[in-house]
């Protein structure tokens, strides 16, 4: 049996995912030290046996791995850059994993300039939503070097069950890009199938049943069939964040030359329901858009 010690892990946005996941962690025996903007959030980690920190060059002070968990990539560079950030203060030789949702480039330019302070970086943003950090089965695709990757295996472990070095630096980010256009398409699909099946007077819960089990289930369906059903938006992922993402990749398949006909408009109705003022809601909320369309009062 092994005796080397567990490394210690700084933690850094402790949200909806970052929370449950940085848990997961203390959970496994692992020293996790954390910070984030919420005094609650961070009780929560202390009470849960983890360290709560009063700053980032203090969370990360002592850290063997940086573990980031934040919404956007301006959120990335707030807290990687300038002498309260991770690369002023984290040590040489450290691992950074960032599992934050953000454009492939921020990812690639953080890698550069985390080598030239000595930092190692990965980039693994996940998939599974809230339910999949809470029970740890989260998707993580990663970004970065075999041996960094590795390294860090124990801990995705910890944290998720399909773990895949996805490529180089960035390359996690576009992967999550696809992820994200997958998700919210099939998300659109399902409310229209929702409104057209009540329309048309169907038992709607006899009916998402026997659709799950063929060709037409999915993940995505499974998971926020009882949202649909209840009408129940409380936020596992917002359309904030969804409206985020379907940004960066209609911005990246421009780059690469890749048409997104159906991605294009999914894109248009998260950005509609959004202009709404739904955007705080969970992404299954696309319902009440397709609802708003087809004359329902929401």
């Amino acid at each position: 049996m092994s005796t080397t010690p567990l490394p210690k892990v700084a933690w850094i946005g402790l949200g909806i995912m970052g929370s449950p996941m940085s848990e997961n962690l203390l959970k496994a025996g692992y020293a996790v030290t954390g910070y984030t903007l919420e005094q609650e959030k961070l009780d929560r980690l202390a009470k849960a046996g983890g360290t709560a920190a009063s700053s980032i060059a203090e969370a990360v002070r002592d850290a063997d791995v940086v573990i980031t968990m934040v919404p956007a990539s301006p959120q990335v560079e707030a807290i990687a850059y300038g002498p309260d950030g991770i690369l002023e203060n984290v040590r040489q030789g450290a691992l950074l994993i960032d599992m934050s949702s953000i454009t492939p480039q921020t990812s690639v330019d953080l890698a550069k300039a985390a080598a030239e302070k000595g930092v190692r970086v990965l980039d693994a943003p996940v998939s599974g939503g809230e339910a999949g950090a809470i029970e740890a089965v989260l998707s993580i695709m990663v970004g970065g070097g075999q041996a960094d990757f590795d390294e860090a295996k124990p801990i995705f472990e910890v944290l998720g069950k399909t773990i895949v070095l996805c490529g180089p630096h960035g390359s996690g980010q576009t992967v999550k890009a696809a992820n994200q256009l997958i998700v919210a398409v099939n998300i659109q699909a399902c409310a229209e199938a929702v409104v057209f099946l009540e329309k048309s007077g169907v038992d709607l819960k006899a009916a998402l049943d026997v659709l799950n089990g063929g060709l037409a289930g999915s993940t995505v369906l499974t998971r926020k069939k009882d949202n649909f059903l209840a009408r129940d938006f409380a936020p596992g992922f917002r359309i904030d964040l969804h409206h985020k993402d379907m940004g960066i990749v209609t911005d990246a398949a421009r780059n690469v030359g890749a048409a997104l006909p159906v991605g294009s408009v999914v894109a248009q109705l998260v950005a509609s329901l959004r202009a709404q003022g739904d955007g705080g809601l969970d992404h299954s909320a696309l319902l009440r858009a397709v609802e708003r369309l087809s004359g329902a009062q929401v």
